[in-house]
This record gives structure tokens, sequence and C-alpha cells, in this order.
């Protein structure tokens, strides 16, 4: 390793990083606590089903799910299976290319995220807000959306969208 790396001299970059970096493994562990003790949810399911209820059809592709998540195609599968098991999502599949495997949400699916998405707004709100003003957030978000992959809308709100489909 560097040297410079090493030194007690840590640049403003690494500084960011590393709070950037336990900022969000203690978010993620707070909220991931909630989800699970309130609604049955890891922060995992919600967002896979937040995904999925933001398709038009309430459906995408295996693989293209597992890239909005930033999960390897088999860290998906065992994700999806927990979720099929609870019956919040079905497979579904592709009328032109068998090969194709859509993970498709439920009206339970939609129920349990609908359900669980005001509390966790309010949680994130919570913690959030009571750790930066309105203008301070607006800021943080304005410098977070420059970062690569962070600017992607698909994931900005915690709420689902419309009314649930039956």
């Amino acid at each position: 390793m560097s040297t410079q790396l090493l030194s007690e001299q840590v640049s403003a970059e690494l500084t960011v990083f590393a709070r950037l970096l336990r900022a969000h493994a203690s978010l993620r562990r707070t909220l991931g606590a909630r989800l699970l003790a309130d609604h049955s949810l890891t922060i995992n399911d919600f967002e896979t089903l937040l995904h999925l209820s933001r398709e038009p059809d309430g459906r995408m592709r295996r693989v293209d799910l597992a890239e909005r998540l930033q999960l390897t195609p088999s860290g998906v599968t065992r994700l999806l299976d927990g979720l099929l098991d609870c019956g919040l999502v079905e497979r579904g599949s592709c009328d032109s290319d068998a090969r194709v495997v859509y993970a498709v949400i439920t009206a339970e699916g939609r129920r349990r995220l609908e359900t669980a998405a005001s509390g966790h707004q309010v949680a994130v709100r919570e913690l959030l807000g009571s750790a930066l003003t309105e203008t301070e957030l607006e800021t943080l978000g304005s410098l977070l959306s420059r970062l690569p992959g962070a600017g992607e809308a698909s994931g900005e709100q915690c709420l689902p969208p419309g009314p649930a489909r039956p």
C-alpha cells in the first residue's frame, strides 16, 4: 500500500468515502430492523417490491432486477425464492422467449409494500430529519446525485405508485 494512503493525513475524498460507507451501513441496518420487526420484510424484500411496483405491469426480468438491486443472479434468485414462498411475487414467463423469466409482484405483494412504505418513509424522515435541516437535506441530495449510480430516479421515493392494483 502507498505510504500516502497509510499516513495520518487522510485525503478529503477518503474521509467522505468512509463516512458514506458508515452512514449507509448504519441507516440500512436501522431501517432494515424496523421493516423486519414491523412488516416481516428485509430491506432487500422492500426494495424488490418497490422496483416491481413501479413497473407498468408490475414485472421485471430477473436479470434486470438483479442489476437494479446490485445483486448477483444467484443472489436475486435466493431473494425472489423467499418472496415467492410468502406469496409476494410470482414467476412470469415471456411469450416470445421461454428462457426469459420475470418476477411479478402479486396483489398481496402490493398490499404489503403499501403497508410498509408509509412506516418506512416516516423512519427515513426521523433518521435523516433529526440530523439534517431541510436545506442540508436538499444540498446532500444534490451532491449525492452527482456520484456514479446515485442519480437514478427509480428508487428515490419510499412509497409505491398509485393505488394497489387487483
